[in-house]
């Protein structure tokens, strides 16, 4: 009988071992992917930031509870960065998502240390086995914005304050000369550097002197709203970045290039829980939906309005490209021949751009 009694008693704790066993293994198969987010700047309501913030939420919207994710904003580029990326690789993240270029290099020391994490290195071009790049074609909005400032400036003039002279900063002012001089020849945008991403008083301090200057519409590639607000004040016309940012200059906002990360990092993070995430690099646009350009403001005319849309939809369908010289040759603003006439400019010639265009008042350095 004594047997039987530890027979039974064995097999009893047998079988709740294997039930424990069960239930753990059960229980980490349900764990959800921990991401972790990195940001440049506070999030604020509108801007950079914001936007990939927007990204996030999507994300755990799409996912629900197969992801847990986490951020750590106003996080300077240098060796603050490396901190933070590491802490969060630390905290158990398997997908980090850094989102400024200055965070390209420790982004790739770090996942040297956690080859078992996937990093993606937002605006960065250095790729790794376990980190990617991704960008968009935020030209391709500016040229567009840029036919929109031509058609309602009446100085002829614009502004463009900006952050540092980076290939993408490069880009985005030369589409955004080229689409307002494809609607008038006259036009000129001057520019002012910052050598800073954010610093609202900075940027509206430039905007202001750019309205001193016979400016009337204005752009901007810094991370506040700043320059929105000071159009808005002054009674000019702005072009938002990032985001809609109506609520901050109603009447001032011309039209909102924005960016929309929601859809990658969702894709990114299923490719993830399912084990078919690689590395390489993404660089979308208006085609695969990572740039739109829309949200005007209430004084553009319902013609200029259609006529934008339709110039989005010829770049998504492929028969418009900014950075295609048609009748004459495109110059720079030193007179050199950049894109000769009848040719575009390759992925790899824009990804390197170091000069401004033909109708640029300003330094590329």
């Amino acid at each position: 009988m004594y047997k039987n009694l530890v027979g039974r008693a064995l097999l009893a704790l047998a079988s709740t071992s294997f039930f424990f066993s069960i239930s753990t293994t059960t229980a980490q198969a349900a764990d959800p992917l921990q991401i972790g987010f990195v940001y440049v700047t506070p999030v604020t309501d509108a801007g950079w930031t914001h936007q990939h913030d927007e990204g996030r939420k999507t994300v755990a919207a799409a996912l629900g509870d197969k992801v847990k994710t986490t951020f750590v904003e106003n996080v300077p580029e240098g060796p603050d960065a490396e901190r933070v990326i590491r802490d969060l690789a630390r905290q158990g993240n398997k997908l980090i998502f850094t989102s400024s270029f200055g965070y390209m290099e420790p982004t790739l020391k770090v996942a040297r240390d956690f080859p078992d994490v996937k990093f993606e290195s937002i605006t960065g071009y250095k790729q790794a086995a376990n980190v990617a790049t991704a960008n968009a074609r935020y030209y391709e909005g500016r040229y567009l914005a840029g036919i929109a400032a031509g058609r309602m400036s009446k100085t002829h003039v614009a502004g463009y304050v900006a952050g540092f002279p980076i290939p993408e900063v490069l880009q985005g002012i030369n589409a955004f000369t080229l689409g307002m001089r494809s609607v008038d020849p006259k036009a000129q945008v001057k520019v002012i550097w910052l050598n800073e991403w954010f610093n609202p008083p900075a940027e509206r301090d430039a905007a202001m002197t750019l309205f001193n200057q016979d400016v009337d519409v204005i752009a901007f590639h810094t991370g506040s709203t700043a320059v929105m607000a000071a159009a808005q004040a002054r009674g000019k016309m702005a072009i938002a970045y990032h985001s809609d940012m109506r609520k901050v200059a109603p009447d001032a906002q011309i039209v909102a290039v924005q960016h929309l990360w929601g859809d990658y990092y969702t894709r990114r993070a299923r490719a993830v829980l399912d084990g078919s995430w690689k590395s390489g690099d993404t660089w979308g646009g208006v085609k695969e939906g990572m740039i739109r350009v829309g949200e005007f403001g209430p004084n553009v005319p319902k013609t200029v309005q259609s006529e934008v849309l339709a110039r989005q939809k010829d770049i998504a369908d492929g028969k418009l490209q900014p950075f295609r010289a048609s009748a004459a040759d495109v110059r720079d603003n030193e007179g050199k021949v950049r894109i000769a006439a009848g040719k575009s400019l390759s992925d790899p010639e824009i990804l390197q751009m170091n000069w401004l265009v033909e109708g640029v008042q300003g330094k590329s350095k």
